[in-house]
């Protein structure tokens, strides 16, 4: 059986919808949550599910990326994943790190790539004045947020729309994907499947 291995760094909400979509559908076993912060809520979450947990706070390394990696691969490469998902990590890994995943790291990010990258993404929409906004899941090479598209949801942008409120509805449809997306990506199929969410 495939095994999964996910990085998370705060409450790990899409974590925990891929968590119970592998348990439930038994494609896929989830054998590590890993996080860059020990006191991520998400662990604890991961851990009441029967996950294995792991933590290396970055902030002990200061600016040494490389040193903070090789901490956070000692766990993950004893649980021996075949897929690495990135669910609200917010670090930026190195190219080293990258290349040892290559093919088989997936990550979830809050724009409809290429547009936005980065961070504040549903305020730089609302600033563009975007009428749709949305979430991609895509394989992560060395370039931020530049890998191939695997899956896109689509919500339409209200004209009452805050940051936040899109936010959570552009929330909604992650949950619905990327579990989607992994099922896809573990049977092997790699062409992008995109959702409309017109509500």
């Amino acid at each position: 059986m495939t095994r999964v291995a996910i990085l998370i760094s705060g409450g790990g909400s899409n974590m925990l919808r891929l968590v119970q979509d592998m348990q439930a559908g038994g494609y896929a076993k989830p054998v590590l949550v890993a996080s860059n912060d020990p006191q991520a809520a998400g662990l604890a979450r991961a851990a009441a599910l029967g996950v294995a947990v792991a933590a290396v706070d970055h902030r002990g390394f200061g600016r040494d990326r490389a040193a903070f990696e090789a901490e956070l691969l000692r766990p993950l490469l004893a649980a021996n994943p075949d897929v690495l998902c990135l669910a609200g990590f917010m670090r930026v890994l190195t190219p080293d790190s990258v290349r040892r995943f290559a093919g088989r790291m997936l990550n979830i990010h809050p724009s409809l790539l290429p547009k936005y990258p980065g961070l504040h993404t549903h305020q730089r929409a609302l600033d563009a004045g975007d009428t749709a906004a949305g979430c991609t899941v895509h394989q992560v090479t060395a370039e931020l947020d530049a890998g191939p598209v695997l899956g896109q949801a689509v919500v339409p942008v209200l004209p009452d729309d805050t940051a936040d409120t899109l936010s959570a509805r552009v929330l909604v449809q992650e949950h619905r994907l990327y579990p989607l997306v992994l099922r896809r990506f573990v049977a092997g199929q790699r062409e992008p499947v995109f959702l409309d969410c017109n509500q």
